[in-house]
């Protein structure tokens, strides 16, 4: 079993940036791919992005394409999401989710969760 423990959230004006951070603990060798979903109130989960663990390969939401950063410390087991450029509709509370597969777009492929964390970016 994989726990995911995310940071970073926080009030931010439109413009402006800040960083996600996702520790995993537990069985971390069986990670194939970590990334971001996030959910927006009265809206249902939606992918961000996601990165292969061995590869470093990325994949992003079409909105947050060239906005978003998505990059990891194998050595530390850490995922990171450098969030620029924010927008009030990338209001949100942000999930951490791991899998043991590489590819990780739906909700469905996710094996592990982390507690979310709130970003709220006011216009």
């Amino acid at each position: 079993q994989v726990w995911l423990s995310e940071s970073g959230g926080g009030l931010v004006q439109a413009g402006g940036s800040l960083r996600l951070s996702c520790a995993a603990s537990g069985r971390s060798s069986n990670i194939g791919a970590m990334g971001w979903f996030r959910q927006a109130p009265g809206k249902a989960r939606e992918f961000v992005a996601v990165i292969r663990w061995i590869t470093g390969s990325t994949y992003y939401l079409s909105s947050v394409q060239g906005r978003f950063t998505a990059s990891r410390d194998s050595a530390k087991n850490t995922l990171y999401l450098q969030m620029n450029s924010l927008k009030p509709e990338d209001t949100a509370v942000y999930y951490c989710a791991a899998s043991s597969g590489e590819s990780m777009l739906t909700v469905s492929q996710v094996d592990a969760w982390g507690k979310g964390t709130n970003v709220t970016v006011s216009a």
